[in-house]
């Protein structure tokens, strides 16, 4: 299975570690969404997109990057790593995205990540030490479960 994982990873590079996590399983290629053909898109039969959460939702250079993709036929997965405590309802503006450019999505993986953005930088940030060895070792079993599905 042909694999990218489109990622942007700002900041600590959180959501950097979870995608290189998930593309050791995977043996998918990591890309920023600036350096990813679009016109090559369609060669992928599974597509991973992710980013930092920032004001409940994906970064906005991931949601531009898929307000800008053609009509695709591939499978896509959604990722994030995230200061606070609940995460998985922050993927609900790029599934939709995604959903309105034909795409299926197979799987969401969120985990947290060490934040230091605006007020959190004051009080030294917040999940400290996270993404850590057991949020790598989920993002490969959550990567293992969309190899075998």
């Amino acid at each position: 299975m042909k694999t990218l994982i489109v990622c942007v990873s700002e900041h600590h590079g959180n959501t950097k570690k979870i995608a290189d996590a998930m593309a050791a399983v995977l043996d998918a290629r990591v890309s920023h969404p600036d350096d990813v053909n679009v016109e090559e898109l369609g060669d992928y039969d599974l597509i991973g997109l992710g980013s930092g959460i920032a004001f409940g939702k994906h970064y906005k250079r991931l949601l531009e990057f898929v307000d800008a993709l053609p009509a695709l036929h591939a499978k896509t997965f959604v990722f994030s790593t995230r200061g606070a405590s609940h995460g998985a309802s922050h993927h609900a503006a790029l599934k939709s995205k995604l959903a309105e450019k034909g795409l299926t999505v197979v799987g969401e993986f969120s985990c947290r990540g060490f934040d230091t953005y605006g007020p959190m930088k004051l009080i030294g940030g917040i999940a400290k030490g996270r993404p850590n060895e057991q949020d790598l070792r989920d993002a490969q079993k959550f990567a293992e479960s969309l190899e075998k599905g």
